[in-house]
């Protein structure tokens, strides 16, 4: 007997009647039209979902307290990086030579910078831009998957978005939140592959925008975005164990939990290893 998408643990004779995805009794809503399951039981879907709930969170403050948190982390970095000789750019002074992602920086043991380089923007436009985007993203999927999960898959994304660009390009002074937000476009992903709709099919629309833009304009850290991207699908599989339960609603449990510290470590060693076998000059 099929189990609920949303309780493996529970079988179940009920399907909904717009997915036909196996429900139980406490997921159903019983409705003229049919059973429905929670995704398809009235609610506002697609851009409509997205719209409200980013209204909802804009005016009531209740929702998306680890993305109003990580927005505020950027501009307090970015702030401090201008205060502290970085200019309106940001390219410069002691935050940004101690914290910009450089390949061999981090060969020489500056291994933080694969972080804290998530969190540097060059000038306002580019901090602008990434934190609207950051907003728009992570406000859903924070309030679908809750504030730990979310966190975990951010920095994740992030780790992987360093490795990437290390791998690209290792030389490269590198420094934006952009390779994280692309971990989250590849963690929506996964979940509109698995009928979770957050936001519709415009999603994909936004995506191959966003790499055509990336391996279109100057300036940009192709292998940050791919390697954010991949970095998000991979973690967001890893939270539903390959499709094994709900990415949302199961359990992750020790696998779940344990893939993305496999990713984040993975991410780390990759990083590491692509600045030592880059190029030999000394920031």
């Amino acid at each position: 007997m099929a189990t609920c998408y949303r309780h493996p643990d529970r079988e179940t004779g009920l399907s909904c009647s717009v997915c036909e995805r196996p429900i139980c009794t406490d997921c159903a809503t019983f409705a003229a039209v049919g059973i429905r399951c929670p995704d398809h039981s009235g609610k506002p879907q697609g851009v409509e979902k997205v719209t409200r709930t980013v209204r909802r969170a804009h005016y009531e403050g209740s929702g998306a307290l680890v993305t109003r948190t990580l927005i505020a982390i950027n501009i307090i970095v970015y702030l401090a990086t201008v205060a502290t000789g970085g200019g309106i750019n940001s390219n410069s002074g002691t935050i940004y030579t101690h914290g910009v992602l450089f390949g061999p920086s981090v060969a020489s043991g500056d291994y933080w910078r694969l972080l804290t380089s998530a969190f540097m923007h060059y000038g306002p436009i580019h901090l602008g831009m990434n934190m609207l985007v950051l907003w728009f993203v992570g406000t859903p999927l924070e309030e679908r998957m809750g504030r730990g999960r979310f966190l975990l898959l951010y920095l994740v994304a992030g780790l992987a978005g360093a490795a990437g660009a290390l791998l690209a390009s290792p030389c490269v002074l590198t420094a934006g939140a952009s390779g994280a937000i692309f971990g989250l476009f590849g963690a929506a992903v996964v979940l509109e592959r698995q009928g979770i709709t957050i936001f519709g099919s415009w999603l994909y629309t936004v995506i191959i925008i966003n790499l055509a833009f990336t391996f279109g304009a100057s300036g940009i850290s192709i292998g940050g975005h791919i390697g954010g991207l991949v970095g998000g699908i991979l973690a967001m599989l890893g939270l539903s164990r390959f499709g094994r339960t709900h990415a949302l609603y199961g359990r992750a449990g020790v696998i779940g939990y344990g893939m993305l510290l496999v990713v984040g470590a993975a991410s780390v060693l990759l990083g590491i290893w692509a600045a030592k076998q880059g190029c030999t000059a000394i920031l």
